[in-house]
């Protein structure tokens, strides 16, 4: 089960707040008017092969006979 905060208990807490929602995954907050929210945290997969390209400024055609000469 969720940790539920009032809203009070949140804003004052919000280090303690956003950690408890890494940990266990979400954290419930009750507004002042009774609204209910959630806070969780965005988990991104990303895969560690997923780098940004460098333009070396050559062409595929260059590159691939480059590679072929190294061979």
């Amino acid at each position: 089960m969720a940790k539920v905060y009032t809203y009070s208990e949140a804003r004052q807490k919000f280090a303690k707040v956003l950690e408890q929602a890494s940990t266990e995954g979400k954290v419930l907050v009750i507004g002042k008017d009774g609204q209910l929210f959630v806070i969780k945290p965005i988990n991104e997969k990303k895969s560690p092969l997923d780098v940004a390209g460098v333009d070396l400024g050559i062409s595929t055609t260059e590159l691939v006979d480059i590679i072929r000469e190294s061979r």
